[in-house]
């Protein structure tokens, strides 16, 4: 693990010790193992309160009350029976304790893949007011400590939207921006990256500056300046070899994906994700309920 990560990790430990109340962190696949060691490591360490959700639910009035939640999100597109049978499954479950205000954030995605997880939440908890496209970031941390903020950067969209259009880039850009700041409290130098369509990007970089000229935004040649600290991909495609190359031949660690632009906060894991890296992202899923899910 780069220096930088170990230290930032040490510092959002830091930032949430000694809050009151401590956020709940729901997780809905809490019979697994790396879960569990998760919970226990947050618990001993007072930094957040974890919630396990097991595959069977027993709280018939929670579900009932859930499943009424859920048919409302859903307006109309799911039957009663649908929704009580929703509210039953533990992605679906969690997602709705959140919703509810029962846990302010959901840690998913350890045995269910990212197309469920995420469904479960853009479906249960929505997108927070005003806030067209829900996006997904990683929290990366580079050797190289004159990249970024310190060796430390976002990219993003890297699971959500698979070809974004000029006005989705502004908006992934945009929260990229707030991301950057609630997780590494630094100025946001957001780079937009060339993809095929030259004019799509200058389109989105035009609505960026419009939504947010006090943002600095870098395009063209100097999008790929090392000072740039959240990395803006044209597509999904791009966002994963870029950030797997990042990891595999520079040396990088990654964390996530988090999601951004819901109502509350909720992300995802790989499924290949070891019992520390659940740990952290429930720590950043943690600042996101203090600080405000960006939006």
């Amino acid at each position: 693990m780069p220096k930088a990560a170990a230290e930032f990790l040490e510092r959002i430990e830091e930032r949430l010790k000694g809050r009151e109340p401590q956020a709940r962190i729901v997780f809905p696949e809490g019979e697994d193992p790396r879960v569990r060691e998760a919970a226990a490591k947050l618990e001993a360490r007072g930094l957040v309160e974890p919630v396990l959700v097991g595959r069977k639910i027993a709280d018939e009035e929670r579900v009932e009350r859930y499943a009424a939640l859920f048919q409302e999100r859903r307006r109309g597109r799911v039957s009663a029976r649908e929704a009580r049978e929703a509210a039953r499954r533990p992605l679906y479950h969690a997602a709705l304790m959140v919703a509810a205000g029962d846990a302010e954030g959901f840690v998913g995605g350890a045995a269910n893949s990212t197309a469920e997880t995420v469904r479960a939440a853009l479906q249960s908890i929505g997108p927070a007011p005003g806030v067209g496209t829900v996006s997904s970031f990683f929290a990366m941390a580079v050797p190289d400590r004159r990249v970024g903020c310190g060796g430390l950067l976002i990219a993003a969209d890297c699971a959500v939207v698979i070809a974004p259009s000029a006005e989705q880039v502004a908006d992934i850009a945009l929260m990229a921006a707030a991301s950057t700041k609630l997780a590494f409290e630094c100025e946001a130098q957001v780079a937009l990256l060339p993809g095929r369509d030259a004019a799509a990007t200058e389109r989105a970089a035009e609505r960026v500056r419009t939504r947010a000229p006090e943002l600095e935004l870098l395009t063209g040649e100097r999008a790929f300046e090392a000072r740039a600290n959240a990395l803006v991909f044209p597509d999904l495609n791009a966002a994963n070899i870029g950030y797997k190359l990042v990891e595999w031949l520079g040396g990088g660690a990654a964390f996530g994906p988090m999601l951004q632009g819901l109502r509350r906060p909720a992300n995802d894991l790989s499924r290949a994700a070891s019992a520390q890296d659940i740990y952290t992202v429930a720590l950043i899923t943690a600042l996101q309920a203090y600080g405000g899910a960006p939006a």
